[in-house]
C-alpha cells in the first residue's frame, strides 16, 4: 500500500482546526502528524499550502441500493455510509464489496427495520418497490426480531415510529411497550437502536423507550422546550436530515448544489437528468406532506444548544422523484445546518467526530495517529466557509487516493 505525506496543511481533526501541519499516511492509517515530518522513501509528497485536510465524511442516514451509489458517495468525500434499512442479502453484499474495494465508501447496515404489521414502509411492498419483510406485532416478538437482525448481520437496529399522519396516510404504529422491548433486545446484543421519528409525538415515544438516537428531527410543527429538554436529558443523538426535509419543499438544496461548478462535474448524470425533471410542486413528487424543514432546523439548533449531539445524515436514496442522493447531498446537509445556525466548525463535526462517536466507529471520524486514513483535502478553509468543502482536491479511502474522474467499473474481479 502506498504512502503519502501532506505538507504544510491546515488540519481539521474532527473538532478543531490546527494550522501548518504535516500528515503522513502509511499502510492505510494515519502514521504521524506534526511540523516538518521527514518524507519516507517512496512516499508521495502532497502540497497542502492553502488547503485543509479533514476526516472523511460520514453520512449517518442513507438507504443504499447499489455499489454505484457507494462510489458516488466517495466521489464527494463521503467515506462511510450508515444505511438505515434495506434488504438483508443486498445490504450484506454492499458491505462485502466495500470491504474489498477502495473506490467505494465503507458502509454499515441495519438490514430490516422494525415496524408494526402494515406499518411504514409496508406501502412500498404494496407498490412493488421492495420485497415483503418481517414485522413486530407486539413485545413478545421483539427478542426474536432483533435476534434475526443480528443473524442477518445488522450493525445497528432501525425502529420505525411512524403513524403516517404527517404524510397524509395513516398506518399502524408500534405500541410503546413494543418499542421498549425492541430497544432492550438491541442493547442486550450490543446494537445501537435508532428511531425513525418525523413527528413530535413519535419523538416522545422514542425518548420514553430509551433509544440511542433519532434518525430525523421532528418537523410536523414547532417543538416545545419540554421536548427539547427530554431529548437532552435522555442523552440521545439526533440526525436532523434537513436535506431530505428540504426536498419536500419547493426549493430543494440540491438545486443549488447541481449548478455549483465545484460539484456539478462529478455528479451522477442520471441524477442531474432526474433533477431537471423534478416537479416544482412537492405534492407531485411525494404526495401531501404536513412537515416543514423550518421546524426541524429550529429544533435541531435548540437541541444542539441544549447539549444534544447532532449527526449529519441525508436519508439519501437516489431514486427518481426525490432530489436527495448519495455524496453530494451531504454537502447540502452541512450547508443547511450552517444556514440554520451552526458554525461551519460545528457542522463539520456532525459529519466526522460526532458521527463516529454516535455509532461507536472508533477507527475513523478524526485525524489522529493510528486511525484509518479516510481523508479529504479541499482548497480553502471550510471552518470559515462551509462551501469550501465543495472544492475537493484529493480523497483517500483507507490510504488509497481516489481518481474522481476515472470511469466507474461496477463489476471488478
Amino acid at each position: 500500500m502506498s504512502s503519502s505525506l501532506v505538507r504544510g496543511v491546515a488540519v481539521f481533526d474532527g473538532t478543531r482546526l490546527q494550522q501548518r501541519q504535516d500528515v503522513l499516511v502509511d499502510d492505510g492509517v494515519i502514521a504521524a502528524i506534526g511540523p516538518d515530518l521527514a518524507v519516507p522513501p517512496g512516499a508521495t509528497l502532497v502540497d497542502g499550502a492553502g488547503k485543509t485536510l479533514l476526516p472523511g465524511l460520514i453520512d449517518a442516514h442513507t438507504h443504499t441500493m447499489s455499489i454505484a451509489q457507494l462510489h458516488q458517495a466517495l466521489v464527494f468525500g463521503v467515506t462511510t455510509e450508515l444505511d438505515m434499512g434495506g434488504v438483508p442479502e443486498h445490504s450484506r453484499a454492499l458491505r462485502g464489496a466495500a470491504q474489498k474495494r477502495a473506490d467505494l465508501a465503507d458502509i454499515r447496515i441495519a438490514t430490516t427495520g422494525a415496524t408494526a404489521p402494515g406499518g411504514h414502509p409496508s406501502q412500498l411492498v404494496e407498490l412493488g418497490m421492495m420485497p415483503p419483510f418481517p414485522t413486530v406485532a407486539g413485545p413478545e416478538d421483539a427478542d426474536r426480531f432483533v435476534a434475526d437482525r443480528v443473524a442477518d448481520g445488522a450493525d445497528h437496529l432501525k425502529i420505525f415510529i411512524e403513524d403516517g399522519t404527517a404524510a397524509g396516510h395513516p398506518m399502524p404504529l408500534l405500541a410503546p411497550e413494543t418499542i421498549k422491548a425492541l430497544v432492550a433486545a438491541a442493547h442486550e446484543r450490543g446494537l445501537k437502536a435508532v428511531a425513525h421519528t418525523m413527528t413530535r409525538s413519535a419523538t416522545r415515544l422514542a425518548v420514553d423507550a430509551g433509544v440511542d438516537g433519532l434518525a430525523h428531527a421532528p418537523a410536523d410543527g414547532p417543538s416545545d422546550q419540554a421536548l427539547v429538554e427530554a431529548v437532552a436529558d435522555a442523552g440521545l443523538f439526533v440526525v436532523p436530515t434537513l436535506a431530505t426535509l428540504a426536498g419536500m419543499s419547493p426549493t430543494p438544496i440540491e438545486l443549488r448544489l447541481a449548478v455549483d461548478p465545484r460539484l456539478r462535474p462529478y455528479a451522477d448524470p442520471q441524477w442531474l437528468a432526474d433533477l431537471d425533471k423534478l416537479p416544482a410542486d412537492p405534492a407531485q413528487r411525494m404526495g401531501p406532506m404536513a412537515m416543514d424543514v423550518r421546524h426541524a432546523a429550529d429544533v435541531a439548533i435548540r437541541l444542539f444548544r441544549a447539549g444534544v449531539p447532532l449527526v449529519a445524515g441525508t436519508d439519501g436514496t437516489g431514486g427518481a422523484g426525490h432530489p436527495t442522493t448519495h455524496g453530494i447531498s451531504l454537502h447540502g446537509e452541512l450547508t443547511l445546518m450552517v444556514e440554520a445556525g451552526l458554525t461551519p466548525t460545528e457542522a463539520l463535526t456532525t459529519a466526522t467526530a460526532a458521527a463516529a462517536d454516535a455509532f461507536g466507529l472508533t477507527d475513523r471520524g478524526r485525524i489522529a495517529p493510528g486511525l484509518r486514513a479516510d481523508l479529504l483535502l479541499v482548497n480553502g478553509d471550510p471552518t470559515a466557509d462551509i462551501t469550501a468543502l465543495y472544492d475537493i482536491t484529493t480523497i483517500w479511502r483507507h490510504g488509497v487516493p481516489l481518481d474522481r474522474t476515472a470511469p466507474f467499473i461496477e463489476n471488478k474481479d
